[in-house]
């Protein structure tokens, strides 16, 4: 599997929607949570995504600085998601992502907001729950970093 990792700038249209189209079909559709998924934080961030044999996004992520602050060394990854499950893409694109954190922002710390259901899958990257369990778009979350 390639991965590819582009600025939202360097994306095309076509990769844009379906980037979109498949964190949309999972957030939105599957999960049963209206929320509103542009957030004006994608304009900012470097993409990391793979294709399926099918030509959908199979799985993707988004790395950025916290709260639009370089100053604070804190990267933030959001909208990780995979379209097809038990392949390994997760795992893979997670790790992509905390690289780009360290190698291309130089960060000082990582910081995500996981489905709770997910603490296990980011603690394999070296995650840990920072936080208690709170309710986020009716879904319960935790907050998570990890130092570098």
């Amino acid at each position: 599997m390639d991965l590819i990792v582009k600025h939202f700038n360097e994306l095309s249209t076509n990769e844009l929607y379906e980037i979109l189209k498949t964190r949309s079909e999972i957030f939105v559709v599957e999960q049963d949570c209206v929320y509103q998924d542009l957030d004006d934080k994608d304009q900012d961030a470097i993409h990391v995504f793979c294709w399926n044999g099918a030509g959908r996004v199979a799985g993707c992520l988004r790395v950025f600085w916290k709260d639009h602050d370089e100053s604070a060394g804190v990267t933030q990854i959001g909208r990780v998601v995979t379209l097809e499950h038990g392949k390994g893409i997760g795992g893979q694109i997670l790790h992509k992502g905390v690289e780009i954190a360290k190698e291309q922002f130089k960060a000082k710390k990582i910081y995500l907001e996981a489905q709770e259901y997910a603490i296990g899958y980011y603690a394999t990257e070296g995650f840990e729950v920072v936080s208690d369990v709170f309710m986020e778009d009716g879904i319960p979350h935790v907050k998570m970093e990890r130092k570098l």
